[in-house]
């Protein structure tokens, strides 16, 4: 029987001598620990408790950190950010429990965790630290609390799946350099927003539902979990594209996920696994956080439907058009 090979073995083994890989791997560790925390206390959760839970979740990653290269911890849940290592050289965003408002109707929900360097420019404020470039990440990665309790996370050398043993508390490696396959007609999108929707988006869903007999050639389907982690882990396993796009409701011009917090740990998972995240049209890892909660439309998944949303968003056909155009024309007719 091959031997399991543990998440510490392998962070050990991708570390080596080199002290600030020994860093990361250690915070990546001490998030895991946290983790499986987390997954006692969403089993044991009791009806209408999400909120309760989210915060307390939070408070569990906060502990879980002490004591490593942890220098700022920054957490969608709060509103300030905490110093827990004045000589540490690392900061982590975290959300510690997303789509926690699931927990109502048992349906699945997770954690997302980046790191980053700490560079607080002379003179800024420590939220600074947080306001760099996606490119910036030393690691990302998220948690799905479920049947099963795994983590997908990356160090920037591949996007790797660990599974919680609930008998030992560790995490076993369970697949390495994961893959998002080209080719799954699945979209994931709220449609009930439809009518908000700008042109773009409309257009490339509209054409999608045509099944065969459009443009598309074939048949899609759709899902929506309104858990972002969950959704996450779906199209890393089976493809297709997820859509939170900006539409015309006050507020919701940026869509609702946040920058710091969801599209940028996600984007560099997605992108280790060989797919794409994008605004719409331009990469998320490119932009850098102007404030903690900035929010950011988000498509991500295989690189195959990411490329098209794009093409209908750049299209000069679609662009400022209203939809009876694409009752008889679509991007390629």
């Amino acid at each position: 029987m091959q031997r399991q090979t543990s998440l510490d073995d392998f962070l050990s083994r991708w570390a080596g001598d080199d002290d600030d890989r020994k860093a990361v791997g250690e915070i990546i560790s001490a998030i895991a620990g946290g983790l499986a925390q987390i997954d006692a206390l969403v089993a044991s959760a009791e009806s209408g408790s999400g909120t309760h839970l989210a915060k307390a979740s939070g408070a569990l990653l906060a502990n879980a950190l002490k004591g490593t290269q942890t220098a700022f911890l920054a957490s969608e849940k709060s509103t300030s950010v905490v110093e827990l290592n004045k000589n540490g050289s690392l900061a982590v965003a975290i959300d510690p429990l997303d789509g926690h408002a699931n927990i109502e109707t048992n349906v699945t929900v997770g954690s997302i965790f980046a790191i980053l360097p700490t560079r607080k420019s002379d003179g800024g404020s420590t939220e600074s630290v947080f306001y760099q470039p996606g490119t910036n990440l030393k690691a990302a990665g998220y948690a799905v609390y479920g049947p099963r309790t795994i983590m997908v996370f990356t160090t920037g050398d591949g996007s790797h799946m660990a599974t919680l043993d609930r008998d030992s508390g560790r995490f076993i490696i369970t697949r390495e350099n994961m893959t998002i396959n080209n080719g799954n007609r699945e979209f994931a999108i709220n449609v009930s927003n439809h009518r908000h929707w700008f042109e773009p988006v409309r257009a490339y869903i509209d054409d999608c539902l045509e099944g065969d007999e459009g443009l598309r050639g074939g048949n899609y389907n759709m899902r929506w979990i309104k858990s972002l982690t969950a959704e996450t882990f779906r199209i890393m396993i089976q493809g297709g594209v997820f859509l939170y796009p900006g539409d015309a409701r006050d507020g919701f011009d940026c869509g609702r996920l946040r920058l710091l917090y969801e599209a940028m740990p996600i984007a560099m998972v997605i992108e280790q696994a060989g797919g794409m995240a994008t605004d719409g049209i331009d990469r998320i890892l490119d932009m850098a956080p102007e404030e903690l909660l900035q929010r950011v439309p988000l498509v991500f998944g295989a690189v195959d439907e990411v490329s098209r949303v794009r093409e209908y968003h750049e299209s000069p056909l679609i662009k400022g058009s209203t939809s009876p155009l694409f009752n008889s024309r679509g991007l390629f007719r």
